[in-house]
């Protein structure tokens, strides 16, 4: 059983642009302009690409198409925009997926993406951040593929069962992949409540102090794990972790979103090469 540092030493971490690296320092910068931000990212043409032709997908059913990133950014959000930028290079940068189904790996961190942005935002959690964390939550996954392919079949046997797979995880490796995502965001510079989040998302309620973005980020991996999830499956969620977030499961029936129309930057990846 290694340490972490070990297991990044079997690995080649994937390389992301200096533009993508630019806009990671930023996340969490409440004065950035949008001038700023715009000439920042058409400095990268396939991720201002990508950004024009999600902003005009019929994910956000904008009321006119958009031309310009200036026009993006003020129908869609700064903060969205950057965190849209981020995820959409994070999926570029991995586009090589050994062992693994990339349309079925892509779905559930779009999926727990989502759910993390719907749950940030009813604790007062900055909606762009938790949708980022939720994203890169399973890409630990990859770095596992990468290092060992019969660790990642036996971690991927049968039953699979919301939250087992940590489990798994730690036993065979003796961290998770979120722990693995948290080494990987630490070392590309992402901002400190992400990297302890994704640290944490396993085991949010452990003693050594509790973050709302590490329990957030917990509940939306088990909900994309589920098969069908609805709001049936909030009686499945951890009591303890509902409690902690302070989250009434009547308002989580009521809400629950459709993953459906979760927003999905994998899919402007050119999965050809």
């Amino acid at each position: 059983m290694a340490d972490i540092e070990s297991f990044f030493a079997t690995v080649r971490l994937p390389s992301i642009s200096h533009v993508a690296q630019a806009l990671i320092t930023m996340l969490d910068t409440e004065n950035a302009s949008i001038d700023e931000v715009c000439a920042l990212i058409a400095r990268d043409p396939a991720i201002a690409a990508r950004l024009l032709q999600l902003a005009n997908s019929s994910q956000f059913g904008l009321s006119r198409s958009v031309g310009l990133l200036e026009d993006s950014v003020a129908l869609v959000g700064l903060d969205r925009v950057r965190s849209l930028a981020v995820g959409a290079s994070l999926s570029e940068s991995f586009n090589e997926f050994p062992g693994l189904d990339r349309d079925a790996f892509w779905k559930c961190a779009m999926d727990s993406a989502g759910y993390a942005q719907w749950l940030a935002l009813r604790v007062g959690i900055h909606g762009h951040i938790a949708w980022l964390t939720g994203m890169m939550l399973h890409m630990g996954q990859l770095l596992i593929a990468q290092a060992d392919q019969e660790v990642l079949t036996q971690i991927d046997r049968l039953p699979s069962i919301p939250g087992v797979r940590w489990r798994r995880e730690q036993r065979l490796m003796g961290f998770s992949e979120g722990q693995i995502t948290a080494e990987m965001a630490r070392r590309w510079n992402f901002p400190p409540q992400m990297v302890q989040a994704l640290r944490r998302a396993s085991d949010p309620m452990a003693e050594d102090g509790f973050s709302r973005l590490s329990a957030i980020v917990h509940l939306a991996g088990l909900l994309a794990e589920t098969p069908d999830a609805g709001a049936h499956s909030i009686a499945d969620l951890p009591p303890d972790v509902l409690t902690a977030l302070q989250l009434d499961p009547q308002w989580m029936r009521n809400t629950f979103p459709d993953r459906e129309k979760f927003v999905n930057v994998s899919s402007l990846v050119n999965t050809s090469r």
